[in-house]
């Protein structure tokens, strides 16, 4: 049950933010198994002066925060990781240097569901 926030700047089209999603849900599906139906996804878009990159990143930057159950194995993150860029690249030409991947995975015991803690 993998919990995805996006941050990016303003300005993508409805479509490359659906892009953007099924990308990721893609790369979640193939890397580490989650069902298909399993998308607890959202973006948050900012305005210029409240998201502050680097200077030699471009406007498509973006950051990928992804918290799930504990137990994946390295590699399967690091094929997570290059299958979602290797997406973003080829489906809306994002680039690799402008995606940000961060990878959490809290103990079940911070996990309720359903009014039940994991």
């Amino acid at each position: 049950m993998p919990i995805v926030d996006v941050a990016m700047l303003k300005g993508r089209s409805p479509e490359d933010k659906k892009t953007v999603l099924d990308c990721i849900h893609q790369g979640l599906v193939d890397a580490i198994g989650i069902e298909d139906w399993d998308r607890f996804q959202r973006i948050t878009e900012y305005d210029r002066e409240d998201f502050e990159i680097p200077s030699f990143k471009t406007d498509a930057f973006m950051i990928i925060e992804m918290k799930f159950f504990p137990g994946r194995t390295k590699e399967q993150k690091k094929v997570l990781i290059e299958n979602i860029t290797h997406a973003l690249k080829e489906r809306l030409s994002i680039d690799p240097s402008d995606v940000f991947i961060v990878i959490e995975e809290p103990d079940l015991e911070n996990w309720g569901i359903g009014g039940k803690q994991k």
